[in-house]
């Protein structure tokens, strides 16, 4: 299976070896100056991406060190976690090959805008510098775990845009990330009706629309229809949407 990465939505993206870009860090761009002018809006699109490249290069071992410290805890005592791990390792083999440990959840740098990735060979990345806490780190780890379940459970071709849409669903809508108070204090989604539905929408939507195979987020936004009803309601291995 090809490597799925997330914007958190998730999106057809690089393998993992190739998420730090090559290009040399100037440490020139990391100053107040560039800071300021960022918070002042007059910052150029290339000088804003350059700040923040620089400052997650200089700062790439101590996020690193702290998405390991938070993904340990996870696997230790997150519920959403240890359940979707005990679901997998129910379908894969008793070698526990297809099983996703802490071991086999990669903590990087990452100079695309993922937040995570599932690919069936190599586990999970998760992209450190794009994750300010332990909240937004689990709802990753439990969208990538829910599409290694999905893995094992359904024959999928990756290159079918239905099957990544059903998939995007799926992970948005039992992940958490989704849930209501993530979306108004996060992301200014402050809509009271039909918030969770809305949120999954729009995030399989860019999801989809990311991959390689799709013309537009109108088509990407076709597919998500012709799939919703039968994913949105099955949330297996959960009774019901969890959180």
């Amino acid at each position: 299976m090809s490597f799925t990465a997330s914007t958190t939505p998730s999106t057809a993206g690089p393998s993992p070896s190739t998420t730090s870009s090559a290009k040399p860090l100037d440490p020139a761009y990391y100053t107040w100056s560039n800071f300021f002018s960022i918070l002042t809006g007059t910052a150029t699109p290339h000088d804003r991406d350059q700040y923040f490249r620089t400052k997650d290069t200089i700062n790439e071992a101590r996020d690193c060190a702290r998405c390991d410290k938070d993904k340990a805890w996870l696997f230790a005592y997150s519920p959403v976690i240890r359940f979707m791990k005990h679901n997998i390792d129910l379908l894969g083999p008793d070698s526990g090959t297809a099983s996703i440990t802490p071991e086999n959840v990669r903590c990087r740098r990452c100079d695309t805008k993922q937040s995570g990735g599932f690919d069936s060979e190599y586990g999970i990345l998760v992209c450190a510098n794009h994750l300010r806490n332990r909240g937004r780190l689990e709802d990753t780890i439990a969208h990538e775990m829910v599409h290694a379940y999905d893995h094992l459970r359904f024959k999928l071709d990756p290159y079918d845009l239905r099957h990544a849409a059903c998939m995007e669903i799926r992970a948005s809508t039992l992940s958490g990330e989704c849930r209501w108070t993530r979306e108004f204090f996060t992301r200014n989604q402050w809509g009271l009706t039909q918030q969770l539905q809305e949120c999954v929408r729009r995030r399989a939507t860019l999801s989809v629309a990311a991959r390689s195979g799709c013309k537009d987020e109108a088509m990407a936004g076709r597919m998500v229809s012709e799939v919703w009803d039968s994913c949105f309601r099955d949330t297996r291995p959960f009774d019901e949407i969890y959180r």
